[in-house]
């Protein structure tokens, strides 16, 4: 196995040659989306044999694009995968439970990226936000790790808007209050939000052209309907359009959400803190948005920080990290999912001290669910392999 000479530029990695990259779950939502940048920052130039991989249409015509295979090959032939220098899975977690183990047990040694949970917190594998954890991550290249896995998208977003604070060794805890979009349930389940959006309208639609319903009428309506069993909810579970959730993930039995357990588990293995980590306690909601999350975080400093040094510091740790002023107009401009849907940006604002206690923060952030949130690691992971490919053949 080998790969060519890669570059790395700046902060965007760009390779020169990789001869044999497997892609399994590119027309689903984080891999589409992922495939997408890569044409955009034009990384597929840069691979000699893409092979996409399909579950159900192997044998198939593939999608034309630079130096792919014409036809998809079998998603489930061990033999075939072997082959791979690099397999980038976004088929989903049950996919990697069936595949990766027996893959590694044939001799594999490739490298295998995935956005799935299944490996995150496996001793071997390493979880990726290179803006945070690059050092880490080419330690564990040169100890010979081969497993890199994408995080948990809230905990991605949230350790990209507070880089400068863990940067500067400034945060004793936090609480988070997320309201996550329905992207993090997938793509049906994002079908069936707008499906549920247009049932509910349809239902008012009557009382919405009467000149004389009242408003009162028409809540009467929506909830009587959103309570009746009628709305369509078979991937969701439950109505969401004009609702909230309050609990994402299973249950852990506990009072907890898994969603919420990976704020602290996660974040400790990101930042190499596993045996001194860093208290973070989140309740999860799932609100009726798409693809943003957004994040509301109480932080407890371990100095006191005046806001004009914490807004240097949290807006200039990466460069996508965008500090909205605290004021209402540009809040509601720009610190929200809609301003922030499809950008690299993730926006940070309402930055303020606690009334009570000076070392007591609060900031609010939004951030793309499928670009820092899932696809973007995975990406700039094909660049760091490269980095250090190229620092091995020299």
């Amino acid at each position: 196995m080998y790969l060519y000479l890669l570059a790395l530029k700046g902060s965007r990695y760009t390779m020169t040659m990789i001869r044999n990259l497997g892609f399994i779950g590119w027309r689903g939502m984080v891999g589409s989306v992922l495939l997408e940048r890569m044409q955009e920052e034009g990384d597929l130039d840069y691979v000699e044999e893409l092979v996409l991989y399909s579950t159900s249409q192997a044998g198939q015509p593939g999608p034309e694009l630079a130096n792919a295979q014409p036809l998809l090959a079998d998603a489930t032939d061990l033999d075939s995968l072997s082959t791979m220098d690099v397999i980038i899975s976004c088929q989903g977690g049950d996919y990697t439970q069936k595949i990766h183990a027996p893959l590694r047990s044939m001799g594999w040694q490739g490298y295998w990226l995935d956005a799935s949970s299944t490996l995150r917190m496996n001793s071997d594998s390493t979880i990726i936000l290179d803006p945070l954890n690059q050092s880490m991550i080419k330690e564990n290249l040169a100890n010979g790790k081969r497993d890199f896995i994408g995080g948990n998208c809230t905990v991605s977003l949230m350790l990209m808007a507070l880089h400068g604070l863990f940067k500067e060794n400034l945060v004793e805890w936090i609480t988070a209050m997320t309201y996550q979009a329905i992207s993090g349930g997938g793509a049906q389940q994002m079908r069936e939000l707008l499906i549920q959006m247009g049932e509910i309208h349809e239902h008012a639609r009557p009382l919405l052209h009467l000149r004389k319903s009242s408003i009162l009428d028409i809540d009467s309506r929506v909830n009587e309907y959103l309570n009746s069993g009628a709305l369509t909810t078979s991937s969701i579970g439950y109505p969401l359009a004009n609702n909230l959730l309050p609990w994402i993930d299973i249950d852990l039995d506990n009072g907890t959400g898994r969603e919420e357990w990976k704020g602290q588990a996660e974040t400790s293995k990101i930042l190499g803190r596993e045996d001194n980590p860093i208290p973070v306690d989140s309740t999860c909601v799932r609100v009726a948005t798409l693809r943003c999350h957004s994040q509301a975080f109480t932080i407890a400093l371990s100095q006191d920080v005046g806001i004009d040094d914490l807004t240097d510091i949290m807006g200039q740790a990466n460069q996508w990290v965008k500090v909205v002023p605290n004021n209402k107009q540009d809040t509601l401009q720009s610190l929200t999912p809609v301003a922030v849907s499809g950008s690299m940006d993730i926006a940070v604002g309402r930055i303020r001290k606690n009334a009570f206690d000076s070392k007591i923060m609060t900031v609010f952030t939004v951030g793309d669910q499928l670009l820092w949130g899932a696809a973007e690691p995975l990406r700039r992971m094909l660049g760091i392999l490269s980095e250090q490919q190229a620092y091995s053949d020299s």
